[in-house]
Formats: C-alpha cells, sequence, structure tokens
C-alpha cells in the first residue's frame, strides 16, 4: 500500500509538470522542442490518411447499404459480434412482387408472362447484389476498418506517450535553466563582501544546495531526452509503415473494382436476357401513348398473329387477320413462328422457345386467345399472342 501511494503521488506530480508546461507554452512563457521535419512530415500523412480513410468507408457503406436503419443494426450486431439475420433487399422484394403479379394476372397473358419474366430477373439481379456487398466488405471494407481501429489506434497511442515525453523534456528543461540562474545568483553574492561569519556559512550552504539541485536536473534531463529520442524513434518506425498500408488499401481497391465490374456485367447480361425473352412485344402491349394515331386498336388485331400488314408503330408490328381467320375456319394446321418464351400452367398447354417452328391448328369449341399447338409427340394449347404464322 505504501509503495501504491509513493506511485500514486510521482504520477501525480509529473502530470501536474506536464499541466504546467503545457500552460505555458500555450501562454508562450516557455520554449517547445519542436519535431524534426521528417517527423512532422509523417505524423501529417498518417493523419491525411486516417481522415480520408474514414470518409471513404463510411460513404461506401452508404453505397452498398442505403438503408441507415439496416446499417445500425449491421453494426450493433458486429459489436455484439453475432450474425445479422438476413433480409431481403430491394431488387428481391420488387421482384417477388412482379412474381406475385404475374401469377394473379395469369401466367397465360401477355402481361403476366412479362411480369413474371421480370420478377425473376429482379430477384437474380438482388442475388448480384447481395454478392457484391459481402465481397465489398470482406475485400475492402474490412481492411480499412482494420486500419482505423488497429493500426491507427496504436499509432495515436504512441503519439500521444510521445507528446508527454517531450512535455517531460521541456519541464525538465525549464528546471535546470531555473536551478542554473538561481546557482549564479548565489555565486554572485557569495563574491561579494559580507561582513560575519555565520552570514558566509549561510551562504556557502545555500551555494552547495543549488549546485546539488543544478546537478540533478542535469541528471533528470538526460534521462528525459533519452526517453524523448526512444519514443520518437518508434513513433517514426510505426509511421513508415504508412507507405505499406497505403500499398494494401490499393490492392483492395482494385478488389473493390473488380467487385463492382462483375456486379455491373451481371446486371447487364440479365438484362440482355430479359429483352432476348421479352423479344418482340405483341399488339396487345401497345397504349395510346405509343399509336401514331388516335384511335385504339381494335380487339381483332390485338389477338392477330400472321404476316406483318397494314401498320407499324414505334417498331412493333400489328399483323392481319386474314391469316388467323382462314386458319380458323379450314381444318388444316399451318407452321408458326413462336416469338418469345411461354411456361405451360398446366397439362393442357404447351411450352414455348422464342424461335422455335411449331404446328397450329384450330379446334372447334377452343376458345379464341387460344390455338392448338403440336411439336412432335409433344400436344397443348399455346396462346396466339406468342406465335407468328408463317407462309
Amino acid at each position: 500500500m505504501d509503495f501504491n501511494m509513493k506511485k500514486l503521488a510521482a504520477d501525480a506530480g509529473t502530470f501536474l509538470s506536464r499541466a504546467v508546461q503545457f500552460t505555458e507554452e500555450k501562454l508562450g512563457q516557455a520554449e517547445k522542442t519542436e519535431l524534426d521535419a521528417h517527423l512532422e512530415n509523417l505524423l501529417s500523412k498518417a493523419e491525411c490518411t486516417k481522415i480520408w480513410t474514414e470518409k471513404i468507408m463510411k460513404q461506401t457503406e452508404v453505397l452498398l447499404q442505403p438503408n441507415p436503419n439496416a446499417r445500425i443494426e449491421e453494426f450493433v450486431y458486429e459489436k455484439l459480434d453475432r450474425k445479422a439475420p438476413s433480409r431481403i433487399n430491394n431488387p428481391e422484394l420488387l421482384g417477388q412482387y412482379m412474381i406475385d403479379a404475374g401469377t394473379e394476372f395469369g401466367p397465360g397473358t401477355a402481361y403476366g408472362n412479362a411480369l413474371i419474366k421480370c420478377g425473376e430477373t429482379q430477384k437474380r439481379i438482388g442475388t448480384a447484389d447481395r454478392e457484391l456487398i459481402q465481397t465489398s466488405a470482406l475485400n475492402f471494407l474490412t481492411p480499412l476498418r482494420n486500419f482505423i481501429e488497429g493500426d491507427y489506434k496504436t499509432i495515436a497511442k504512441e503519439r500521444k506517450l510521445l507528446q508527454n515525453k517531450r512535455l517531460d523534456l521541456d519541464a525538465a528543461k525549464t528546471r535546470l535553466k531555473k536551478a542554473k540562474a538561481a546557482e549564479t545568483r548565489s555565486s554572485q553574492l557569495n563574491s561579494a563582501r559580507l561582513e560575519g561569519d555565520n552570514i558566509m556559512v549561510n551562504f556557502s550552504y545555500m551555494l552547495n544546495f543549488l549546485h546539488v539541485k543544478w546537478l540533478k536536473s542535469e541528471q533528470e534531463l538526460r534521462i528525459t531526452q533519452s526517453e524523448f529520442d526512444r519514443q520518437a524513434e518508434i513513433t517514426r518506425l510505426l509511421l513508415e509503415g504508412i507507405s505499406s498500408t497505403h500499398a494494401h488499401h490499393l490492392r483492395c481497391l482494385n478488389d473493390f473494382v473488380e467487385a463492382q465490374m462483375t456486379y455491373y456485367a451481371q446486371c447487364y447480361q440479365y438484362m440482355l436476357d430479359l429483352q432476348k425473352q421479352l423479344g418482340s412485344f405483341p399488339s396487345s402491349y401497345l397504349s395510346n401513348n405509343n399509336q401514331t394515331s388516335g384511335t385504339p386498336v381494335p380487339s381483332s388485331l390485338a389477338n392477330a398473329v400472321g404476316s406483318p400488314a397494314v401498320a407499324s408503330t414505334s417498331g412493333i408490328v400489328i399483323t392481319s387477320p386474314s391469316n388467323l381467320n382462314d386458319l380458323k375456319e379450314s381444318s388444316g394446321s399451318r407452321k408458326a413462328r413462336v416469338l418469345y418464351d411461354y411456361d405451360a400452367a398446366n397439362s393442357t398447354e404447351l411450352s414455348l422457345l422464342a424461335d422455335e417452328v411449331i404446328t397450329v391448328f384450330s379446334v372447334v369449341g377452343m376458345d379464341s386467345d387460344w390455338l392448338m399447338g403440336e411439336r412432335g409427340n409433344q400436344k397443348g394449347k399455346v396462346p396466339i399472342t406468342y406465335l407468328e404464322l408463317l407462309n
């Protein structure tokens, strides 16, 4: 207990000495030991690296996860060292809504089938987005965070210790300077002609006391100078590692760019595939905004298949109903090209692939929107809006 009290008293004295030295420096009443230019440049470089790394890391997190509540939740789970629960992202949610809507409208309808195709693509984009977040967090954000929470904290700790050693050194210099000044004044008084032996004895005693104090201050200065130099070297070695940190962050940045490139390439390919699946929109997709004339498209034109005919609006071909009527009135069959993919809703329908050629024929009593399709040994109903009759 006695040892602890002495240590506490010594620490309190050191703290008070540093506080006095710091205050006098701010008031311009004490000299300050300046660091060498190389060390100052390293300190400035480390501080700049820390500031910009924090900004880049935070903005990358915003880019990957725009929802602030989700970011807070992930932060809490990370601090608790627990895995955050998996949540559906926005493209996946949009895709699910599209699929549900397409199922409700009917996969056999043009709009319902298109919604399902778009929904499946959106879900694939959502999966790619999830992979981008995971890859970027592992290869880019984690190294940046490790620097802020690890390497830079060590640098800041050693930098603070260097500051304390500098205050100790300057305080020792101040005490030595004061001791020298006091001894000089005592020597001047001791050399003066004073009467009385007692007075001379007192001055001699004072001179010896100040000389001992001066020697003690010199020894303290040598110790503090040695500790300051050693701490400056330790800090310098740590700061010189910032260049290696920049090289490491450059590799991480390349990984992040590759992850983004892969993500956008996947999204582009998904949309190309979707565009091919949708193919040429049938005339039933036309709206008044896309028509060249103010008159609406008759229902007979919306259900027509065959050779191109009277009008073409916005690159969408409207076919004549004559071939369809001839086919329905005759008992024969015709070849037809499939415009885009169709998934059969039940066993009475026939699944279709874009650009394939099948045989179609009419059956008495069948709905006007459907024909009977045949491909090899497979037969089933097919929607006429997915077909183009061939001559």
